[in-house]
């Protein structure tokens, strides 16, 4: 039997966009021998998510959130190795769903035979087979569909992505936190929703970041910190529901199949919105410089701060009701 062509495949970033590609992955994982470069918390990922796919752990310094351009804080020895052992596999074929310029001319060092991505400031000169990018509000995940059509692999939209199959638990998991400051809302808002489930019998679970943790303790709450991917699967395993920002937990909830309602503001839902069929967006206030990556121009990010919790308890309140009957007795 012939063996499998080699698939080199980068997603370099966060845990949402990791959880984002894992459509493609299954899908390639069928057809290629998939190696995937990421961050170390993909080797948790992988025996749930993927586990046909071998994972190669790297943290790149330019994903970093600050000083990611201190050359010489780089880890030059683990990136030379890291490509060493890249040469090394062969690989028939690489592919990026990101148009960056650095995942590109990290698949020419790779030395695969083919690399597939969408170009960006020249990077074409990096890849033989340069794709056109989706429609601007397309979902990151169109962007793993589109490349993948290069490979000749059925990866569905995100509309008929079907969520691992799971088991409604009455519990409305919280989660407070996210990677990027400007993505939280106010903690006094999750504390009020917190109030307003309790009241109608909803057991709740606060989970949350390490700096949160401690003003959640002062106001008596027993929230609980994941300290890894494995931690926030026992969580979200527990929970019927998934309330929280845009972050990775959410996106983690989405594929595990926990309906998720989620709270925008500079980040736009079209782009992050989970993978799950059941999932609901607010969106936050207008404001002209969004989608916003990294910082907020302003003082504080209003488009999520001015958002109060009485606006959105109820459309929060329907999504309970839908997704945790049981714990409606007067309904």
């Amino acid at each position: 039997m012939d063996a499998k062509p080699k698939l080199l495949v980068l997603e370099l970033w966060g845990l949402g966009d990791l959880v984002i590609a894992t459509p493609f992955l299954r899908a390639a994982a069928g057809k290629f021998t998939v190696t995937l470069v990421a961050k170390p918390f993909a080797l948790e990922l992988q025996p749930r998510l993927w586990p046909e796919v071998q994972v190669l752990p790297f943290t790149a310094p330019w994903t970093s959130f600050r000083d990611k351009y201190h050359f010489w804080s780089w880890p030059w020895r683990e990136m030379l190795q890291l490509r060493q052992r890249l040469v090394a596999e062969k690989f028939d074929n690489s592919i990026s769903a990101r148009w960056d310029p650095r995942d590109h001319f990290v698949l020419k060092l790779s030395g695969a035979q083919e690399r597939i991505g969408f170009p960006r400031l020249k990077s074409q000169r990096f890849l033989t087979q340069p794709q056109i990018l989706p429609d601007p509000l397309a979902h990151r995940s169109e962007f793993w569909r589109v490349a993948g059509q290069s490979l000749r692999l059925q990866v569905p939209p995100r509309e008929q992505i079907i969520p691992q199959a799971h088991s409604p638990q009455p519990v409305a998991l919280l989660h407070s936190g996210a990677r990027l400051a400007a993505r939280v809302w106010p903690l006094e808002n999750f504390q009020q929703i917190a109030t307003q489930l309790r009241k109608k019998n909803i057991s709740v679970q606060i989970a949350c970041d390490p700096n949160q943790l401690a003003w959640w303790q002062s106001r008596g709450e027993p929230a609980i910190c994941p300290q890894n991917v494995t931690q926030l699967f026992e969580l979200v395993d527990r929970a019927g529901i998934f309330i929280g920002n845009c972050s990775g937990p959410g996106h983690l909830a989405g594929i595990s199949g926990v309906p998720t309602f989620t709270i925008y503001g500079p980040s736009l839902h079209e782009w992050f919105i989970p993978m799950h069929p059941a999932a609901e967006v607010f969106e936050g206030r207008a404001c002209p410089y969004k989608p916003c990556s990294d910082y907020c121009r302003y003082t504080k990010p209003f488009c999520i701060d001015d958002i109060k919790a009485g606006e959105v308890w109820p459309r929060l309140e329907k999504f309970a009701e839908r997704h945790l009957p049981a714990k409606y007795p007067d309904v």
